[in-house]
């Protein structure tokens, strides 16, 4: 019978992890990944397992991933975010794949934005790659965004599972401004230009791909706050650049 280990990444997240451990109890491993949560994240987990590891040396999502992916023992992998969660009828379906031959299985993932699912906006279907056989696939260094690197296509599941991403305005603003602020340290490391016009022209263009695009305008009222939010994201990411630049000169 193949095994699969869960691995899982968290800081300060004690307002989530518990339903996403709930969610995978039947999993053979579950690896938590720490980067020193000050609040009750540990303790939740230590309920679920005793597989709980703590570095404060962050350096990104991408490295703290393959950090926990390094202390797996499963045949297979399945890595989640803290504020995710596996549905039954998704369990059920992984537990039925890992029975056959190794593959890259990418699975659709449903978000919902300020407590409302998000059907539209460029958010659905969300494909990501997750659950893998050990040793076949690693994550990119990217500080956000990362991404599973792998070498043979990816298979897709019919299940989906659940992302309770920004519950409400004020982790939507805090997640905005970390993420712009990653965003553009990474580009100015790679030598990017950026003007107010560059700014400017992305987070207009931002907005109108989310809501008229990408039918944002379906998701209500929520679509719209949606695609302000991630026209801002594009917005500061490059005024932020623009003065990194700037300011290194």
């Amino acid at each position: 019978m193949p095994t699969i280990s869960v691995t899982i990444i968290t800081k300060n997240e004690s307002k989530n992890i518990r339903q996403c451990l709930e969610s995978v109890v039947w999993a053979d491993e579950i690896i938590i990944f720490d980067s020193g949560s000050e609040d009750d994240t540990v303790a939740i987990c230590r309920e679920f397992t005793d597989q709980v590891f703590i570095d404060e040396d962050w350096q990104g999502f991408g490295i703290q991933k393959n950090r926990a992916l390094e202390k797996a023992t499963g045949d297979w992998v399945l890595s989640l975010d803290a504020d995710e969660m596996i549905t039954d009828d998704l369990a059920a379906e992984i537990r039925k794949v890992i029975m056959g031959d190794p593959a890259i299985y990418e699975i659709p993932r449903l978000s919902t934005f300020c407590g409302k699912e998000i059907r539209h906006s460029g958010w659905w279907p969300d494909y990501v790659a997750r659950l893998f056989p050990r040793g076949q696939a690693r994550f990119s260094d990217d500080k956000v965004h990362e991404k599973l690197i792998f070498n043979n296509a990816p298979d897709k599941l019919q299940n989906h599972l659940i992302h309770n991403t920004a519950p409400d305005l004020h982790q939507v603003i805090e997640k905005m401004n970390r993420y712009s602020s990653i965003s553009a340290e990474k580009k100015h490391g790679e030598k990017r230009s950026a003007g107010l016009f560059t700014a400017i022209t992305h987070g207009v263009w931002t907005f109108l791909w989310s809501y008229f695009g990408r039918a944002g305008f379906l998701d209500g009222c929520e679509g719209f706050i949606l695609a302000v939010s991630k026209a801002e994201n594009s917005y500061y990411r490059y005024l932020k650049l623009m003065y990194l630049n700037k300011n290194n000169n």
